[in-house]
């Protein structure tokens, strides 16, 4: 397995961010650039999260990352072809940025990346998400992670002011209108949290209607998370299920960390840290449950 690489940039006031390269064998090498420094979404099982927010970051600082990985790694790894806006921060807290930089990319007198290659990723800020689908041409993708209200009010906290139903049915309306148009759901897989069968079969309902395809993805646990990843069978007969259930569907194990590299454990908290959520009664057990 390829190892990403990660990139520390040090901005002009003296902050730190992230981006990670990520390596593909078939060709198709990856940015993920980050839109913040920090976040204050405090998704549960985030590492980014527990950073809180410091500040936005400018479209010029987040172009500069895509840059700056295109000069350094080309040669070593290849062209990179995809930018994911899934670094530190949510992308849609910073709209105005995240639009001009992303429009940027896909410039023909820019970096000219393919729009299609180009993925903003969002926890769901409903009224950003609809004009973000209005003026860029850019794919999005939506952190899902849950089937349930009560699931995602604890894990995702975004979820209290945006609930699933206005959050899913917003996508449908806004992607009828556009015409061979997919978004991306992305699926934390947390052990006994969010993995059951019931949840697979709650997933097919939930996306009907939305042209999607789904990513599964194997948490990456961190220092100080109290949530363990499903095991790889566990996470295969999840997708089975999808698929029997005419999803469109790819699993996505972890890579990169060991080297808190991966998908939600870029960043480094300070001594004030966003606070962890009150554990739902009924999911107390399969948080305390033996690895």
């Amino acid at each position: 397995m390829e190892l990403n690489y990660v990139i520390l940039f040090s901005l002009e006031d003296g902050l730190v961010i992230e981006t990670v390269i990520i390596p593909c064998d078939r060709g198709r090498n990856t940015v993920c650039v980050s839109s913040q420094v920090g976040c204050a979404m405090n998704c549960q099982f985030c590492y980014t999260g527990r950073m809180g927010l410091t500040r936005h970051l400018t479209a010029a600082e987040i172009v500069e990352q895509a840059v700056f990985a295109r000069r350094l790694f080309s040669e070593e790894v290849g062209p990179i072809s995809n930018v994911v806006f899934m670094g530190m921060g949510e992308p849609l807290h910073n709209v105005e940025n995240v639009i001009q930089a992303a429009h940027i990319m896909v410039h023909e007198q820019g970096l000219h990346f393919s729009p299609r290659k180009v993925t903003v990723s969002t926890s769901g800020l409903v009224p950003q998400l609809k004009r973000f689908l209005h003026e860029s041409n850019c794919a999005l993708a939506v952190s899902l992670n849950a089937t349930t209200d009560e699931v995602r009010n604890w894990i995702m906290p975004i979820n209290r002011k945006y609930k699933l139903d206005l959050l899913l049915q917003t996508l449908r309306e806004e992607l009828h209108r556009k015409k061979n148009y997919k978004v991306l759901f992305e699926y934390v897989m947390l052990a006994g949290v969010n993995d059951s069968i019931e949840d697979a079969k709650r997933l097919i309902d939930l996306v009907q209607g939305i042209p999607c395809k789904i990513n599964l993805i194997s948490f990456n646990p961190h220092s100080g998370s109290q949530f363990r990843p499903t095991p790889e069978e566990k996470i295969i007969e999840f997708r089975n299920i999808l698929a029997e259930g005419g999803c469109t569907v790819f699993l996505r194990l972890s890579r990169g960390d060991d080297q808190m590299a991966a998908c939600g454990q870029l960043g480094k908290p300070g001594p004030l840290q966003a606070p962890l959520l009150r554990v739902p009664q009924e999911f107390q057990m399969a948080l305390n449950a033996p690895a």
